[in-house]
């Protein structure tokens, strides 16, 4: 295992002003092998959920690695609790329509939470940039509230409706339909198209605006792992994502 990672001043600040912090080497090759090793035993079409890590050893890996949990820990300040994880493999040789990509959004309004702590870790297991669907972010984006949505309406982009069951800390329950969206007046911000590298990763604010393109590489694959974070002491509202997982051992 790699020793686990010190942020320095520099890389905590850049965090704080641009909303996103990319950061080389997080994984050894190893680990990264071991972990797409272990995929191939599932379908294409398996769906995990999103809790996949609190069963799955190589999730859990993953998850509770010292250069994830350990970095969330450094820039939330607090001892991290695991939220959800997700793998997110695009692969090459598809059409648009059978590999489309995630709408420009910001993951507070769809995982609300109290105090809003929410981050997440987007893990590069091959290298990815925009020409095959690798993560795009809008920086400073974190720093201006949510922003206005429009139902997601591009074909380039996934379309989906849920719903899901809400509690908050008074016990109060309630349904709340969550659906795919996109932000408005994108084409006027700043949005850059990232290059990570195999084994490294964005770590990004929950208010962050970010999504990706189809991967249209007749030859790359576009391999990612995601998880997110909250301090300790937040509450989760969705009530699927609730149980969240304390990760005691890293300081801050």
């Amino acid at each position: 295992m790699l020793p686990k990672m010190t942020l320095t001043l520099s890389q905590k600040s850049s965090y704080a002003q641009d909303g996103f912090l990319i950061l080389e080497n997080l994984l050894s090759e190893n680990e990264i092998n071991t972990f797409l090793s272990s995929q191939k035993e599932y379908s294409k079409d398996f769906d995990p959920g999103l809790r996949f890590h609190a069963t799955n050893p190589q999730w859990d890996y993953l998850a509770r690695h010292p250069n994830t949990a350990g970095v969330a820990a450094q820039l939330l300040e607090a001892k991290p609790r695991i939220v959800q994880s997700m793998y997110l493999p695009k692969f090459s040789g598809q059409t648009k329509a059978e590999n489309v990509g995630i709408a420009l959004h910001q993951d507070t309004h769809y995982l609300p939470t109290e105090p809003n702590t929410l981050m997440a870790c987007w893990i590069a297991l091959t290298d990815t940039s925009g020409d095959n669907g690798g993560l795009c972010v809008v920086p400073d984006s974190h720093r201006h509230g949510l922003y206005d949505t429009d139902r997601t309406s591009s074909d380039e982009h996934d379309n989906w409706r849920e719903e899901y069951r809400m509690r908050d800390r008074s016990g109060k329950e309630w349904i709340q339909e969550f659906h795919s969206f996109e932000i408005k007046d994108l084409e006027s911000m700043d949005i850059q198209k990232l290059e990570v590298p195999r084994g490294a990763a964005v770590f990004f604010t929950g208010m962050t605006i970010h999504g990706s393109y189809a991967n249209l590489s007749p030859s790359h694959d576009r391999l990612a792992f995601a998880i997110h974070y909250v301090a300790d002491g937040t509450w989760c509202t969705r009530m699927d994502v609730q149980e969240t997982i304390l990760v005691q051992k890293y300081s801050y």
